[in-house]
């Protein structure tokens, strides 16, 4: 989350520094300002292993697409470390702040004390500069995940790192090597500045909006009068079908691991072995659609939790997910892993190779699929893998145990909260949102590869808790396109009020989209069980994405005292309102208060 008191520029290097980047390639870190010492070349990223820990952030002068920046960085690299724990210790994490801005890391996906959570202003009170804050906790879980800065944009600036921690017992699985493959998305402008253009312009990236041609085009192969009704349709609403990103490719350049694609990122493998690839969706903006030609990957853990095994050719990579892959190198010497925006304007993009300097091709990005009315939940107009209508549910009211809130119904309208009536901050609302697990989304249906769905994803073991829901709370995902603002239930974090848990109480949160844009949902500190369209508990994660036009019900176990973040992990839509703070009352059901003062616009 963001203060705007608390953001730092990003002052442009000297030429010296700059050519020093461009000779080190492509990144140099500052010990202290330039008043105290000269700039050093930095080490590749490394990693860190036990239960002590010392991280330093800091800047660093950036060349990564040739022109001069300014990162935000943890140890001098970009990504941050990696980090390896083991499941069953306590691990101890002084971070100490060298910039002049307020600071924190946040360890996404992690089961810990609220105090620990690493949100300024919700669970602690930030690293002020030339401060050091001790993280300790006991670590109670194990698999991929990842860490960023909740402060500021400092996550688009390069203060992210990925975070593997070691089972205590057996995995259900077996490999001969692995490789971490953090993908991420990079700008050289101010992120303060791309947020503003945004505010003004939120268009300003759709490099895919249909012209004349595209209409001529669309009427002989679908028929004048159906083709003019569907653009009325859009018109309507004042939305484009193409507005797949916010920013896209038009306004990043995609890293693996923190190289971009001239870059080549390249993990050594050989033939016959089996390799562990840990995908981590480190962006801030970003949704990814990943493959490597001619090499099928067997799925086997979601958000750090091991799945039942399903072998795909392609999955989609929402903001902070993560996924654990199972691939065996066999024929060729080398192997494209690819990673291509959603909007199909640029891609991350490594190599998997028996021997050095081994290449094999790059794909071209696939056409651009624009959205229909059925992925917008609209009653009558569906897609392929967009069933048009769900059942009802009244906004924020309590069910029964037995009623299954996120289940597939047939032709019930959708209730929405009353904030949303009249709401100036709100542009559309899906009439018949649906679940849609089975769906791959817009640009990946029937594209001649297998791609990865929700439904395919099955935790390996059963509903942990194993309780009915009490009560069900909904959820509306809302925004405006035009004026760039996002919420829940049309009402921006600055208006809202917490969350009310009980401790120990087992709750059903329903999350309706009634935006064209697809939202990762995270909720800090506790997991989110997500239900099947018969309400049966499906796979266990951190992260929730959110299509346009989907609703989607998920279990929560608030068994985690205190005060927590809940927002849309695309950082720009959590900085415009797309948050709220959960808070579960501790053990004597006094409720939990936050730490600080904290805003957003």
């Amino acid at each position: 989350m963001k203060d705007r008191a608390n953001h730092h520029s990003r002052p442009q290097p000297t030429r010296r520094r700059f050519l020093q980047g461009i000779a080190a390639g492509g990144v140099l870190a500052a010990v202290g300002d330039a008043a105290r010492g000269a700039a050093t070349q930095l080490v590749r990223p490394g990693a860190l292993s036990g239960n002590e820990f010392d991280l330093v952030v800091g800047e660093a002068a950036a060349s990564l697409t040739g022109r001069a920046s300014i990162a935000t960085v943890v140890n001098g690299s970009l990504p941050a470390p990696l980090l390896r724990w083991r499941e069953g210790d306590t691990v101890t994490l002084r971070v100490r702040n060298e910039l002049d801005a307020e600071t924190s890391i946040h360890w996404h996906g992690i089961v810990l004390p609220y105090g620990m959570d690493g949100v300024p202003g919700v669970s602690f009170h930030g690293i002020q500069p030339g401060q050091t804050f001790t993280y300790r906790f006991d670590v109670r879980q194990s698999g991929t995940y990842w860490y960023h800065a909740h402060s500021g944009f400092q996550e688009q600036l390069g203060l992210y790192g990925p975070l593997i921690i070691e089972p205590r017992e057996p995995e259900p699985f077996s490999y001969d090597r692995e490789h971490v493959i953090l993908l991420s998305d990079w700008t050289d402008r101010d992120p303060l500045d791309l947020y503003r253009l945004l505010k003004r312009q939120p268009g300003y990236f759709n490099y895919n909006d249909r012209t004349l041609g595209d209409f001529v085009r669309d009427s002989k192969r679908d028929g004048f009068k159906p083709t003019w009704r569907e653009r009325g349709e859009w018109g309507r609403m004042r939305m484009k079908p193409s507005d797949l990103a916010d920013v896209g490719g038009h306004g990043y350049t995609y890293l693996m691991n923190g190289v971009a694609p001239a870059g080549n990122w390249t993990g050594a493998v050989a033939r016959g072995e089996r390799v562990r690839l840990r995908f981590i969706n480190g962006s801030s903006m970003s949704i990814f659609d990943v493959r490597i030609p001619g090499l099928p990957m067997t799925v086997v853990a979601a958000d750090g939790q091991y799945v039942q095994p399903v072998t795909v050719d392609e999955f989609r990579l929402s903001a902070a997910e993560t996924l654990d892959v199972l691939v065996e190198p066999a024929a060729e010497d080398a192997y494209t892993v690819f990673a291509q925006s959603m909007d199909r304007a640029g891609f991350a993009r490594g190599t998997l190779a028996v021997r050095d300097g081994a290449q094999a091709a790059v794909p071209a990005l696939d056409p651009v699929v624009y959205l229909s009315m059925g992925d917008m939940g609209h009653a009558g107009h569906t897609s392929a893998g967009a069933a048009p209508a769900v059942e009802d549910h009244s906004a924020h009211a309590a069910a029964p145990a037995s009623e299954h809130a996120g289940h597939a119904a047939s032709g019930a309208p959708q209730s929405h909260p009353a904030t949303e009536s009249g709401n100036r901050a709100v542009d559309m609302q899906a009439a018949a949102p649906s679940p849609r697990l089975d769906d791959p989304g817009v640009g990946l249906r029937n594209n001649g590869r297998r791609v990865l769905t929700y439904a395919d994803l099955k935790s390996a073991f059963p509903d942990p808790d194993g309780r009915a829901p009490e009560r069900t709370i909904e959820l509306h995902l809302t925004g405006h396109m035009e004026r760039f603002v996002w919420s829940f239930d049309g009402v921006p974090f600055s208006s809202s009020e917490p969350l009310e848990l009980a401790y120990g109480e087992r709750v059903r949160i329903v999350l309706v989209n009634d935006t064209m844009m697809e939202h990762p949902i995270h909720l800090h500190g506790m997991w989110s069980d997500l239900e099947n369209e018969a309400g049966e508990f499906q796979v266990r994660k951190h992260t929730i994405s959110m299509p346009p036009g989907t609703k989607r019900s998920y279990r929560v176990t608030a068994d985690a005292p205190g005060p927590w973040a809940f927002h849309c992990h695309l950082l720009f839509h959590m900085e415009a309102g797309m948050f709220r703070v959960v808070r579960v009352s501790n053990r004597e059901g006094e409720p939990a208060h936050e730490h600080g003062a904290h805003s957003h616009t």
